[in-house]
């Protein structure tokens, strides 16, 4: 940038200025100017034969007013930019714009969606010009506004509270309470009857289903006033439009869509929060479902922090889908699927024996040798482990080998040692300890010793669990630490269609977490029938597995047995 003198007449406003109001008002620029002159240069860029103010459009209206007026201004001083920079022109008009005389709503939006369009991020955004993330936010929302509606409130015909709470509509809310609004007999809601007449309401019109009406058996309610007709059982309703919606997702899959991604009912889809990616690219199908049950489609979705991560990504790589399992969930699963394998291996000394020497062959993350840390990711795993089967099973061996070495139980059986530092200086006490004692009773210590030592998770895990047959019912059933980890929605109505059936797992496929959550205990406890008994998750088998939302269809148990 260069500071340089231009003359008036070869200066005019850039379409890229972001503030579209509020710009003719100078009054308090005036006397200033008048009396030292324009000391603050405007700050500008090359057009055409002459140049275009990026920021300073008051600065230049009071000059031009000055100059009306026969003051003689001469050359402004002027920061040049460089030529074609839109994004950087974007920011600095915004950035001086904030901190002046404000700008209108309206003014911000476009100005916030014109550099979302050039790459940044929200946090980004609202980080170069010192507001917050939910200002910006709060901006963005505005891009899904009937222009209208905007425009009635630009001229104060529409409260900012009205406003703001019709941008979490959809275009064809927008449009009807615009129609309620402009009728001279009509009744636009406004306030918390907005909100009810948004998102509340009982009556679904059934413009919004998804399926055949004629698979419809209750009343329709048809407006005398309007075109308008409605469901009056709202609970077969949505049956029939999640069987609907389910059928939508398995053709979407059936398409190659890998990712199908289903919202909560009434969830706002935040546009700005997401960027648009072709099938190929590792784009998603985001379906959202508003409270009255109309369904929309958005094809081709990543939010920008995955998008991101997908450019960073090797060209010919495939997108690597959000992962079913959190850590903590994860967490959980390894050490309840270890506590099992390694109990189990307390019966099967011979294995112990021969994956120790492996291990002295091949080695370990924890062959120093030391006792696996079993550390849970918070108290309430911690909690549901110690209460496992498993592994009380496990500390009475504990005990018991403890005393046959002579220890005190409260020690460690195993002590933490360095591999290459040596040795502890009881090595030589427990080698003659043991030479004292029978074959037999050196394999179960051994026994026990590999079982301490082993890691909680990995492959080995499953491999043992396979070779042992261990039966996770014997060692664990599932507790409320379990379903308050498990949070995928996917892999929940996986589970119900298990447990509960295909037909219900259909029925509840855009309830929420909690919904499906209180089916899955309810056939647990008995409250609802179940098609299986001593229910286990995919989980829970050796191997491992993932329900996945690439799945075509999660058949039931007893359809798996057929």
């Amino acid at each position: 940038m260069k500071l340089d003198y231009i003359d008036l007449t070869n200066l005019k406003p850039s379409p890229l200025n972001v503030r579209k109001h509020g710009g003719d008002y100078v009054t308090d620029l005036l006397p200033s100017i008048r009396s030292l002159g324009l000391l603050q240069p405007l700050l500008v860029r090359p057009e055409g034969d002459g140049f275009e103010i990026v920021a300073g459009q008051r600065r230049f209206t009071a000059c031009q007013a000055l100059v009306a007026e026969g003051c003689d201004l001469g050359p402004l001083p002027c920061l040049i930019m460089a030529e074609g920079d839109d994004a950087a022109a974007i920011e600095a008009s915004l950035a001086e714009n904030i901190a002046r005389l404000p700008m209108d709503e309206i003014d911000q939006y476009e100005a916030f969606a014109a550099m979302l369009k050039q790459g940044r991020a929200c946090e980004d955004i609202a980080a170069h010009f010192g507001v917050t993330e939910r200002l910006v936010k709060q901006r963005l929302a505005v891009a899904n506004l009937y222009p209208p509606i905007l425009n009635a409130y630009r001229r104060d015909e529409i409260a900012p509270a009205t406003l703001r709470i019709l941008t979490m509509a959809t275009m064809r809310q927008q449009k009807a309470w615009w129609k309620l609004h402009k009728a001279e007999d009509g009744w636009a809601p406004t306030g918390v009857q907005l909100k009810s007449w948004l998102f509340g309401g009982a009556h679904v019109p059934t413009s919004n289903a998804r399926f055949d009406l004629a698979d419809y058996p209750g009343t329709i309610v048809t407006d005398l006033f309007d075109d308008a007709s409605y469901f009056a059982e709202c609970d077969t309703f949505w049956e029939l439009q999640n069987q609907a919606i389910s059928a939508l997702v398995e053709r979407y899959r059936t398409e190659g869509w890998t990712n199908v991604v289903l919202h909560e009912v009434g969830a706002y889809w935040c546009s700005w929060e997401y960027q648009s990616v072709g099938k190929d690219d590792g784009g998603a199908i985001h379906i959202t479902c508003t409270a009255d049950g109309e369904v929309q489609i958005h094809e081709g979705f990543l939010t920008r922090k995955e998008a991101q991560r997908h450019e960073r990504q090797p060209e010919g790589s495939k997108s690597t889908p959000q992962a079913e399992l959190t850590r903590p969930l994860q967490n959980y699963l390894d050490l309840h699927r270890h506590a099992a394998v390694r109990t189990t291996m307390l019966q099967h000394p011979s294995a112990a024996l021969r994956l120790m020497v492996a291990h002295a062959i091949a080695g370990s993350s924890l062959w120093q040798v030391k006792p696996d840390p079993q550390r849970a990711e918070n108290k309430a795993i911690a909690d549901s482990l110690a209460e496992c089967s498993a592994e009380t099973t496990f500390q009475a061996e504990r005990e018991a080998i403890a005393e046959l070495l002579g220890r005190d139980p409260a020690e460690t059986i195993v002590r933490e040692t360095t591999y290459g530092v040596g040795a502890g200086e009881d090595l030589l006490t427990i080698f003659k300890h043991l030479l004292e004692l029978n074959d037999e009773t050196v394999m179960r210590i051994l026994t026990f010793v590999m079982a301490e030592t082993m890691v909680v998770s990995g492959a080995l895990i499953d491999e043992l669990g396979q070779f042992f047959a261990v039966d996770m019912r014997s060692h664990w059933a599932p507790d409320e630490a379990f379903f308050t980890l498990l949070r995928n929605k996917s892999a929940l109505n996986a589970m119900v269609a298990e447990l509960a059936g295909t037909e219900v797992a259909k029925s509840h496929l855009t309830s929420t977490a909690k919904v499906q959550k209180s089916i899955l205990r309810d056939c647990l406890n008995g409250t609802r029938p179940a098609k299986v008994e001593n229910w286990q998750p995919q989980y829970m088998q050796f191997p491992m597995a993932m329900y996945g939302q690439a799945a075509e269809k999660i058949s039931s148990p007893a359809a798996k047995a057929a």
